[in-house]
């Protein structure tokens, strides 16, 4: 008798896993990238924080590096509860709403105060679409601009025609295109051998990825084109938000404000040491040319009315808010 209870017992906390998950005092926090990126030191320091802010009311544990649950993985294990809070780069899911991917439509907010404004323009948006699925949008941090990588001089988009152009998704492979170039699907750990071996001859990408993978082994050219931030989003499951008492739920946004803003400095601090240490190896980093800037404002503008009739009225909202 004792053991049929303590069985039934055990089944309906396995069957409520979700709901006593809402309730602990202990959070999982999974992330995708190694504890040394600047967003999961961010993280860490959130973390540290909030149990300070808490009194040790809300512990979180961070699992870096995709260690606990994979990067495409992390939002639905937030959403069903599995987790209480996790990070993910949001733009992963732009499949499911354009809204998502606003931020990664190339040269529609070129720089750190431009891509800022588009967030604020977007942000309520995104936080609402987010609620729909069970989250709470805490915070988001951009990424460094992504700039034009090559083994040749680039001083004007003509120049691309014909190149072999890296792409890693839908938005950089209609880019190639609109430039003429070759898309080639690479993927960013086989980037230094596409290189080497001729697959590919140009990429757009950030000034970090530049730096991991060691282009000045294969390539001299860096133009500063600031195309696009793509943004990384720290969300938590609704349901245990609303379980939280006022002061906890107001020490957790207190902190993933300070969190956000921290965030944004820091990735400008990584932008800048990425762009010395390209530099100090050999790659010439430039600015993009007037004919340059002029070409890719035009492909930003054709594949930003792409993005637009896609998103429909609110994404046309989004762009009204940020051109004001």
């Amino acid at each position: 008798m004792i053991l049929s209870r303590i069985l039934a017992a055990a089944a309906v906390t396995a069957s409520l896993g979700y709901a006593s998950a809402a309730l602990a005092d202990s959070w999982d926090m999974p992330t995708p990238y190694a504890e040394g990126n600047f967003h999961t030191r961010n993280i860490i320091t959130f973390a540290e924080e909030l149990k300070a802010a808490t009194n040790g009311g809300i512990d979180i544990t961070v699992h870096p590096n995709g260690s606990l649950v994979k990067h495409p993985e992390i939002k639905n294990a937030v959403r069903s509860g599995q987790v209480q809070i996790g990070e993910f780069l949001l733009s992963s899911i732009s499949n499911e709403n354009p809204v998502f991917g606003v931020d990664s439509v190339p040269f529609l907010a070129t720089g750190y105060e431009d891509a800022w404004k588009l967030y604020q323009a977007s942000r309520e948006q995104v936080a609402a679409l987010l609620a729909e699925q069970n989250l709470v949008l805490l915070y988001a941090v951009a990424w460094p601009p992504q700039g034009i990588y090559a083994n040749k001089e680039i001083t004007k988009v003509e120049d691309l025609a014909g190149l072999k152009f890296r792409s890693y998704n839908a938005a950089t492979e209609r880019l190639a295109q609109l430039a003429g170039a070759v898309p080639t699907q690479i993927e960013a750990a086989d980037i230094a051998q596409a290189f080497a071996t001729g697959r590919v001859e140009a990429m757009i990408t950030s000034s970090s990825t530049g730096v991991n993978s060691k282009v000045w082994d294969f390539l001299k050219y860096y133009y500063d084109t600031q195309a696009w931030l793509p943004k990384n989003v720290v969300v938590m499951n609704k349901e245990v938000f609303d379980a939280l008492d006022q002061g906890q739920r107001d020490a957790l946004l207190a902190t993933a404000k300070a969190a956000e803003e921290r965030g944004w400095k820091m990735s400008q601090e990584e932008n800048a040491t990425q762009l010395k240490t390209l530099a100090d190896n050999g790659v010439q980093v430039l600015p993009p040319s007037d004919a340059l800037k002029a070409g890719l404002k035009k492909i930003g503008e054709t594949m930003t009315q792409e993005w637009q009739e896609k998103a429909g009225g609110p994404g046309q909202a989004i762009l009204d808010a940020y051109k004001m």
